[in-house]
């Protein structure tokens, strides 16, 4: 975020004002240029004064070999020495993250080399060095050169990034162009510390790394298959590489997300139709089939539609889900069908991405719909089709049933004693124990395509759970049947987790007692997690219910629930599970946390007598779940929001208020001191996306934001004067004001509610606010100065915070983009102005206090005037001339002028005449 997106965005901002300078005429371009060189020199000066903060500048563990690399790269340019020697290993320069930042600028063109000599940036002069080349530099340097990919030079390029566009773009030549093993070797080097390390030029490694996946055939091949299949050793090492979960945020940043999904599914339904005899032996003699390529596309793919988030949030919440939920396949074709438009109309690109050694095929270029891929279109309807309602019997003699049969057989043979009999959903199917002892019965697995074991998978789950739940099979013996069906296509765990999270949410299934004998005990830890919940939570004040402890409840879970637990604890954490893990775990703990208290703690608990280490992120994941079934917690929470963000907590992480006592500095039995109590906005922003009920949420959030300011009030204006409160210009936020401190915390409360609302509910919400909650809220009667304790000025402080947060709702919802992304916009802005018009027109009766009203208006549409002056292009003149008119018997001059002017040149007249025609 900080090396290569926030870099990113500053050449964005600074290439804006570069192209507006190129539209001028010659009248104006020397300010427009002046303009530019200022931006430039603003970020120098920002950058110079960063390093006053050397707290801050502390790099991670991770990078301090980067960090130490670029200060040492400075100073040997100023001491006259050449850095492409290959030398600044081994000089004595410790750098921490300015020098990142100053590297990833000047890699930009934002900077120049100056920057190495700003005072303080480097230790001191280069006196002695050693002449050893570093096996890095020594490593690219051979490269370059033209020596083979060995497997030693491919190890010491992986775990180094690419320092140069030059390496990048030769790297991807090889991989295009090269041999089998060299294409191979190539990927391997690209999806190594050059994709995660490799900052300067992140955003054409993740695009090259996208365009080596979505091999395409040429316009004028003719044949049946795919030269997709062809290409599956390198694919797969390429999927493999980006599976690692520190891969995905990623491409997340960089806005491609949409178009992975697209190459992975693409490549999912290419290899889902070979049978597993398709494989290829790699150049160290490890042979993959596709069902090895497939599984790792697919299990990907699913986790960039974050396939683990509750049912909840697709089928019922629509478009009032939380942000980030609707990534659902037919959700990121648009994005990607909308991202190829964008880029197919706009002449404006990047001029980094100039230099990118990648060029568009036709077909990239082109709309993809769903439609394109039959199989995974019937796979997501038949998981679609599994959350909405119970498994229907299968026809006996189907090929669907055969595999079903076939799978139960295979995963429970060892299981049969002779009399055991686990019949499939029609009845028929019994285990032979057909496999001699001692005979592990790999060859006997059905050798047929991912996609027609897929559509079996969720009868084989539901004939196992249902012998499971009869007592004819052992709950160790489904686990380790479920494990066996996973490890032939660890693809099947993505619909053994969706059978699962169905059958828990439908409650149709008896509870299972975590007894130590049939199931796993969670009793040697349950205490213990207890315990650490009550400290993470404790800086909210809400209360963690009781775990029970002893008899039959302790420890009982959905049967369900149970099983999913019990397979994912059977797996070694290694290598060879992470991909398994990596989709199941987030599963698993957003499946816990849905059911009802204190499953999750049960499940932290098990976890955690498991793999220790993962202690502290288990326990503040079971936190979670204390709020998610309890609405007053979670107004309570949203109280511990506002009043630590403002420094009125006594429970306050941090006394001073701000993003530090909102967010906290991290958590865990790591930390100075221990286990310690979790910052609120950090607990809120891993419970949002499992509140049910946002509309009423929002209102909670309103209140809250009202009480903030009645209490802002009441401290800071008691010790100022609430005389004292007067404005120097058509709106508080315009001029200085003499409560400059209880402005300023108005406005952190109004950006935190705002933030709140949005990320609850979405457009949906914020519309809602407009609509809704705010005229309901000033049409109805509202005492906030009960007892005349802040002598009226919580009227005005309170108009004023509720038009910061419409603003910034409204921002976050729809930009203030000339053109806007959607024509909600434009609909909620003109219904909310009109109704503040007619209200102005004394056509609406107001409850609430004038001095609120008049705060508000006044406020609002001075933010409006000065932040988003394209929202008052959208309204009627009409509405325009009732506002101005309004303002203007206030004495609102300038505001009444202001917003005219704002409104176009259809407004201008109606200015004019409205200042000819009035005595100002």
């Amino acid at each position: 975020m900080l090396l290569s997106i926030a870099t990113l965005a500053v050449a964005d901002i600074i290439e804006e004002a570069d192209s507006r300078c190129g539209e001028t005429d010659l009248s104006s371009h020397w300010k427009q240029k002046t303009a530019t060189d200022d931006l430039r020199k603003e970020l120098m000066l920002s950058l110079q004064a960063l390093g006053d903060y050397e707290s801050l500048l502390v790099p991670p563990p991770c990078i301090i070999s980067a960090a130490n690399q670029a200060a040492s790269k400075a100073a040997m340019l100023v001491s006259g020495i050449n850095s492409s020697s290959g030398y600044m290993e081994s000089i004595n320069e410790t750098g921490n993250m300015r020098h990142l930042i100053v590297e990833s600028c000047i890699s930009r063109n934002l900077l120049d080399t100056s920057a190495y000599y700003w005072p303080g940036y480097i230790n001191g002069h280069v006196n002695s060095m050693s002449h050893a080349i570093p096996s890095q530099l020594a490593g690219w340097a051979a490269f370059m050169k033209g020596t083979p990919l060995t497997q030693s030079l491919v190890s010491v390029l992986v775990s180094s990034p690419a320092s140069s566009l030059a390496e990048l773009e030769k790297l991807f030549e090889v991989a295009v162009n090269g041999s089998d093993d060299d294409k191979v070797s190539a990927a391997t080097v690209l999806c190594g510390a050059t994709l995660l390390r490799g900052w300067n030029f992140q955003e054409h490694t993740v695009r090259l790394v996208v365009k080596l996946l979505s091999h395409s055939d040429p316009a004028d091949y003719s044949g049946r298959e795919s030269q997709l299949i062809k290409h599956g050793p390198m694919l797969n090492v390429i999927l493999t590489g980006i599976s690692p979960v520190d891969y995905a945020p990623i491409f997340s940043f960089h806005g491609l997300v949409p178009e992975l999904a697209t190459v992975l599914m693409a490549i999912c339904e290419v290899f889902g139709c070979l049978s597993p005899s398709v494989s290829w032996t790699l150049g160290a003699g490890e042979e993959i089939s596709a069902h090895t390529v497939f599984s790792n596309a697919f299990i990907l793919l699913l986790r960039l539609w974050k396939f683990n988030h509750p049912p909840l949030e697709y089928c019922i919440m629509g478009d009032g889900a939380p942000v980030g939920s609707q990534l659902t396949p037919e959700y990121l074709l648009l994005l990607r069908n909308s991202q190829v438009l964008s880029a197919s109309s706009s002449s404006k690109s990047r001029s980094s991405q100039k230099q990118l050694p990648v060029t568009s095929s036709r077909s990239s270029q082109n709309p993809i719909f769903m439609d394109s891929f039959p199989k995974l279109k019937l796979w997501y309807r038949q998981h679609q089709a599994c959350l909405a309602s119970p498994l229907s019997g299968l026809a006996h003699g189907t090929p669907v049933h055969n595999i079903v049969d076939s799978l139960l057989n295979l995963m429970f043979r060892k299981a049969n004693k002779g009399s055991t009999s686990i019949g499939s959903v029609s009845g028929s199917s019994s285990i032979s124990n057909s496999s001699g002892p001692g005979d592990d019965g790999s060859h006997l697995w059905p050798q047929l395509p991912a996609w027609e074991i897929l559509e079996a998978v969720p009868f084989v789950v539901d004939a196992a759970l249902t012998a499971c739940s009869h007592g004819r099979l052992f709950p160790r013996e489904l686990a380790t049947g479920l494990k066996d069906l996973a490890d032939f296509l660890p693809a099947s765990t993505a619909t053994i987790v969706s059978y699962f999270s169905a059958e828990v949410t439908r409650g149709v299934w008896k509870p299972a007692f975590m007894n130590g004998t049939d199931w796993p005990s969670p009793a040697a830890n349950l205490s213990m997690v207890e315990e650490h919940i009550k400290k993470i939570v404790a800086a909210t004040g809400v209360d963690v219910p009781r775990l029970a402890t002893g008899g039959t409840t302790l420890g009982r879970l959905p049967l369900p629930l149970a099983a999913f637990v019990s397979l994912t604890i059977t797996y070694k954490l290694d290598k060879a599970s992470e991909r398994f893990l990596n989709l199941a775990g987030p599963a698993l703990e957003n499946l816990a946390a849905s059911c009802p208290w204190p499953s999750m703690a049960i499940v932290a608990a098990l976890w955690t007598q498991k793999v220790k280490r993962w202690s502290d992120f288990l326990v503040f994941s079971a936190s979670r779940t204390v709020f998610h079934h309890n609405n007053d917690a979670v107004v309570q929470l949203l109280r511990s929001c506002f009043t630590s963000i403002l420094g009125m907590s006594s429970t306050s992480l941090c006394c001073c208020g701000g993003v530090a006592s909102l967010l906290g500095h991290g958590f865990g039995s790591h930390c100075s001191g221990g286990l310690s109590p979790v910052a609120p906005g950090i607990l809120y922003l891993r419970i949002f996306r499992c509140i049910k009920d946002c509309s009423i949420l929002a209102e909670d959030i309103l209140s809250l934001l009202m009480l903030s300011v009645k209490d802002i009030a009441e401290t800071t204006v008691s010790r100022h004067g609430s005389d004292k409160l007067k404005r120097t210009k058509y709106a508080m936020g315009h001029g200085k004001i003499s409560l400059a401190t209880a402005m300023t915390q108005v406005k952190v409360a109004a950006s935190l509610g705002a933030t709140l609302v949005w990320l609850s509910g979405g457009t949906t919400l914020v519309q809602s606010l407009f609509q809704e909650m705010l005229p309901s809220w000033f049409l109805s009667a509202q005492d906030l100065d009960r007892g005349g304790a802040s002598g009226g000025t919580v009227y005005k402080l309170g108009g004023h915070a509720l038009a910061y947060f419409a603003v910034y709702s409204g921002m976050f919802a729809w930009g203030i983009d000339p053109t806007p992304v959607s024509r909600r916009r434009e609909r909620v802005m003109r219904s909310h102005l009109e109704f503040l018009a007619s209200a102005l027109d004394g056509k609406i009766s107001l409850g609430c206090n004038m001095s609120l009203w008049r705060a508000y208006v006044s406020g609002f549409l001075g933010l409006v005037v000065d932040r988003a002056p394209c929202l008052l292009h959208e309204v009627d003149l009409k509405v325009l001339k009732k506002l101005s008119i309004g303002l203007r018997q206030w004495k609102e001059k300038e505001l009444a002028v202001a917003i005219l002017c704002r409104g176009g040149p259809e407004a201008m007249g109606v200015a004019a005449e409205l200042i000819l025609d009035s005595e100002w």
